[in-house]
């Protein structure tokens, strides 16, 4: 392992965003990233676990040691009549690890194909899609303390996962890093496919026999077309959460804007559209300065050409001012910020 200085970052982060770090490590075991947590003590620096650069913004230069996880390895833990335990390295990437479980007749992620990142990274945001999310599938998640080198073994309910959220973007922000994740996966190929994208898909293809595999070619069809693909054009997937609100306040919303997509939660509250607000606000399709809104997805900020986090953010502001201005409701975003303080 090496510890490198001034290391660009544009090439780790699908946004393409310019920033260096002030030291950079590359790990491919848990031997070097104690290396890497060791020299960060020395230089007195914090640090900044970065699996694919999927899913943050680097709005400046990072005065850290960024840590970048590449190990590799999946272990068979458990395996009993209808379920298997297995264990994932933080680095593994996240669609390969889908399609492999796929391959092997373990089922329960394949609603969640070709999101980008690496395992590690999926717990942080508790990644979902198509009406699933990984918090129905991580037993445990383990880790190392960056203070002292601890290991920490995180169970399911200890994870704190939430809608696009989880402890480890709160209290444990940048205290650890991931070292690899418990899953709990069906060896029983049951189905989820009752989100709405998905039914129309398999109406429209006429698909009878819908299987766990037809599933995950439905969920990558519908991906590639609506979603650009960042290393053809930089962006980091939807930018902000669809918000949720109680049901005053959604039903406040249904009588001033009856064409507003509300999806009832579980917990009685009510899911919004994020992009259809901002569409209606006229984002979608906006360039501005090398940057802007996908023409084809109002959630998905992408780079035309700049490398400039700080005006992305900019835009990214103004964005959630327009909504709040026009619906009163607070867009909260999705990606990690770096580099601006926060």
């Amino acid at each position: 392992m090496t510890v490198t200085t001034g290391e660009a970052l544009r090439g780790y982060n699908t946004l393409a965003l310019r920033a260096r770090a002030q030291a950079f490590a590359n790990v491919h075991s848990e031997q070097e990233l104690l290396a890497a947590l060791a020299c960060a003590r020395t230089l007195g620096l914090p640090v900044m676990p970065m699996g694919e650069g999927s899913n943050i913004v680097l709005a400046g230069d990072i005065q850290a040691l960024v840590v970048r996880q590449s190990t590799r390895g999946i272990e068979v833990l458990e395996r009993d009549v209808d379920c298997v335990r297995l264990r994932v390295a933080a680095g593994e990437s996240w669609h390969d690890l889908v399609r492999w479980t796929l391959q092997q007749g373990y089922y329960g992620l394949e609603n969640l194909a070709l999101i980008p990142g690496t395992a590690g990274a999926a717990p942080i945001q508790n990644i979902g899609a198509y009406g699933v999310e990984l918090a129905s599938s991580v037993q445990q998640v383990h880790a190392l303390r960056i203070a002292d080198d601890q290991r920490v073994v995180l169970s399911h309910q200890e994870c704190e996962f939430g809608y696009r959220d989880s402890v480890f973007k709160h209290r444990l922000r940048d205290k650890v890093v991931i070292t690899s994740i418990d899953l709990r996966l069906s060896l029983l190929p049951a189905v989820t496919v009752d989100y709405p994208a998905l039914a129309q898909y398999f109406a429209q293809h006429a698909i009878s026999e819908v299987t766990p595999e037809a599933v995950f070619d439905a969920v990558v069809s519908i991906r590639r077309s609506k979603l650009p693909d960042p290393s053809v054009i930089p962006n980091a997937g939807s930018f902000f959460k669809n918000p949720v609100v109680g049901q005053a306040e959604a039903e406040r919303l249904r009588v001033a804007h009856p064409d507003l997509p509300n999806y009832p939660q579980p917990d009685g509250r009510v899911k919004l559209s994020a992009a259809w607000m901002i569409d209606q606000c006229g984002w979608k399709g906006v360039r501005r300065d090398g940057l802007g809104v996908h023409a084809q997805h109002a959630l998905v900020l992408v780079n035309y050409g700049s490398d400039s986090g700080e005006q992305l953010m900019v835009l990214a502001n103004e964005i959630a001012a327009s909504v709040d201005t026009t619906f009163g409701v607070r867009l909260e975003i999705e990606p990690r910020v770096y580099g601006t303080g926060r």
